[in-house]
């Protein structure tokens, strides 16, 4: 319907209400329409950003990458020696110069000895078999049978399961499973060609299953690994995409510079990071900006927000504007860098604590004069100023320089999580509840053993053994 001014002078008062309620109803449409739109447009952005887990549908972010060692980026670092073991065989040999003159002026050489070194395990490796002859004995009145004991043999090694492999093999098959990333069958078949001893997926399985189960020795490991968790000064964690049983769930991950604990868990609230770090965590707790860190029950916790996010999302506004709108997230972008730089160079040991402080106060004042609450032209800016000021008033931005045991990056949780990423890329993650609890233990045991500084199978052989998760090695 549509008048012009002239007719809708000539309409009668309830006429006009008629058409004003008409109007209202489709301005109430039009709302939940655009209500509905934005949730939506919000559910395919949060579906770009998370983490892909197998099988998912929709395309991948496609980036070509050059391949090789970023110039600039990183140490470069040459082989060393080889640590000699008690049980290697070393074989030297001395290989000397033809001549002691240079071949080209004929002239003196000066000699001297450069260590060149080749290290190989034998052709056929060997193998090690424990022969029990157990005596037992049956009653012949009542029918029970009894027999022998050993302490290095279970008392249910007998009958079907009497001939088994032994935890060495066991726990070597395990961390190329749970720590390495390769699948089972890949795993038996290394171990049958590397020491001649065959061993079948399904034994893998049913083994990771008994040791893990609830009473199983690595599943008291893996708890007191937990309970460390809690008792830490410093915890970064983060999380992934993961799947138990075909549905969607997520994989978290808490570490610090000698553990690594995983949990998998259906969904990532506050609950569940409390579940790990304890409702009396008195530590500091390095996180990304997921809102799951900003429930109330975690307000008393210390945090520090990752600045490597915080200048992601800096850039990505900045790229989009031109003039004076661009000098918002500049000028935050130069304050967080400075911010960065500062504590490397204190980590580094070219700045003291008393001059790294009073410039750390300087950059606080600043930043926080950058942040202070106003109303700004550009809605993207005014999003970053409420967002990161809320931030910065809680303290979770520049809390490294304050403690500067603290990362101002989450880095060490993602480099953390990085190997369990891999292995939801190359299987099907967890097939239920039960393999979704023997990865979280194998994980977790076989990450802490490789940050400690042990070789992952010989220490997973001992703790199969009902040993103790052993301290970080010496120099480590």
């Amino acid at each position: 319907m549509k008048l012009d001014r002239d007719e809708l002078r000539e309409l009668s008062k309830d006429q006009l209400i008629d058409i004003i309620f008409e109007l209202a109803k489709k301005v109430d449409e039009l709302s939940r329409l655009v209500e509905q739109q934005g949730k939506r447009i919000e559910e395919l952005e949060r579906a770009a950003s998370r983490s892909a887990a197998p099988f998912s549908k929709g395309e991948g972010k496609k980036k070509k990458k050059r391949p090789g060692r970023k110039k600039g980026k990183g140490a470069f670092t040459n082989r060393k020696e080889p640590e000699v073991r008690p049980s290697d065989v070393v074989q030297r040999t001395a290989v000397p110069l033809g001549s002691k003159t240079c071949p080209g002026c004929g002239g003196g050489l000066d000699v001297g000895v450069e260590v060149c070194t080749t290290i190989d395990v034998p052709e056929e490796p060997g193998r090690r078999i424990e022969r029990f002859e157990v005596e037992s004995g049956t009653c012949p009145r009542c029918g029970k049978r009894t027999r022998g004991e050993h302490p290095g043999l279970p008392r249910d090694q007998c009958g079907a399961t009497a001939h088994r492999v032994g935890d060495n093999v066991l726990a070597l098959a395990l961390a190329m499973h749970y720590h390495s990333g390769m699948t089972l069958r890949k795993a038996s078949e290394a171990i049958g060609i590397l020491t001649g001893i065959n061993i079948t997926q399904s034994a893998l399985t049913q083994r990771a299953k008994q040791l893990c189960r609830g009473g199983g020795v690595l599943q008291k490991v893996y708890r007191g690994l937990r309970d460390e968790v809690g008792g830490s000064l410093v915890v970064n964690t983060d999380d992934t995409g993961w799947r138990t049983g075909g549905k969607a769930s997520y994989l978290m991950g808490f570490f610090t510079p000698r553990l690594a604990v995983f949990q998998v868990r259906e969904r990532h609230r506050h609950q569940e990071v409390v579940e790990m770090i304890g409702e009396l965590f008195g530590g500091i707790l390095g996180t990304d900006r997921g809102t799951s860190y900003e429930a109330e029950a975690l307000d008393g916790v210390l945090q520090q927000k990752c600045l490597s996010h915080l200048l992601k999302n800096l850039s990505e506004v900045e790229k989009t504007k031109r003039g004076r709108a661009r000098c918002f997230a500049r000028d935050l972008k130069e304050t967080l860098r400075c911010g960065l730089e500062l504590w490397r160079e204190h980590r580094a040991g070219r700045m003291g604590w008393r001059k790294f402080r009073k410039r750390g106060k300087k950059l606080e004042e600043q930043l926080g004069h950058q942040l202070r609450d106003r109303v700004l032209s550009d809605a993207d800016n005014q999003r970053l100023l409420d967002g990161i000021g809320k931030q910065h008033d809680r303290g979770r931005v520049f809390l490294f320089l304050e403690f500067p045991e603290v990362e101002p990056t989450n880095n060490r949780a993602e480099r953390g999580l990085r190997p369990a990423v891999i292995a939801r890329k190359v299987s099907q993650c967890s097939k239920n509840a039960t393999g979704a609890g023997i990865f979280e233990t194998m994980k977790s045991i076989t990450a802490t053993l490789k940050l400690r500084g042990h070789n992952v199978a010989k220490g997973l052989a001992g703790l199969i053994r009902g040993g103790s998760m052993p301290p970080a090695a010496a120099g480590r």
